[in-house]
């Protein structure tokens, strides 16, 4: 009798393309999707919408969030009209513009990054259009309503439990990736976990 291998396990993502944190974790999980099999579906969430009733942001922060919100309003455009696989593509081009390349020309960016991801040119027109926000605000609670609102982006769901983060710098790779996903999932399945944090000493380092 043939044995069928056993399926991949499904993880779900959600993230701000702006993010440091973010994208530090994206780099480890697909790391982690090689070593454990994992299938990974990508969604969108959003630090303006996750912060637009906040009244104690500082003012470089405030300035900060338009430009954040023009890429997660063409994320959820591509989403819509060209489906999840054009996702991460467009993710990976996006955040390597953004995070190791330091860059923050947001015309620039959005059209080279749907260049390279094969996708039309026209799609920038929605980085400033609100046409997809109930979808784009949908996919960010989603999210958020998984692990409460008083964390941020990403959260990872898998087995179904949510958890935000966890927070790396620099993401590990090879086994040593693979042994903190085990724990890190072992941690979030049990029901009473709540949270374990520690002070950041670092910045993202990208590499």
């Amino acid at each position: 009798m043939t044995v069928s291998p056993p399926a991949p396990t499904a993880v779900d993502f959600w993230f701000d393309p702006s993010c440091p944190w973010a994208w530090m974790t994206s780099r480890w999980l697909d790391e982690v999707a090689v070593l454990r099999d994992l299938e990974v579906t990508w969604h969108v969430m959003s630090l303006a919408v996750l912060n637009e009733d906040a009244t104690d942001l500082s003012e470089q922060y405030r300035e900060f969030l338009p430009r954040a919100l023009r890429y997660t309003r063409l994320v959820a455009a591509v989403t819509e009209l060209h489906g999840q696989s054009a996702v991460k593509p467009l993710y990976d081009a996006l955040g390597t513009r953004i995070h190791p390349g330091a860059r923050s020309d947001s015309d620039a960016i959005i059209t080279e990054a749907l260049a390279e991801a094969g996708l039309p040119a026209s799609l920038a027109s929605f980085a400033d259009s609100d046409e997809y926000d109930p979808q784009m605000r949908a996919s960010h609670f989603d999210g958020i309503e998984r692990v409460g609102q008083d964390v941020g982006t990403p959260v990872i769901a898998v087995g179904g439990y949510a958890f935000f983060g966890p927070v790396l710098s620099p993401a590990p790779k090879g086994e040593q990736a693979a042994t903190l996903w085990d724990g890190v999932v072992a941690l979030a399945s049990y029901d009473g976990f709540f949270e374990i944090k520690r002070s950041r000493t670092r910045g993202p380092i990208f590499d």
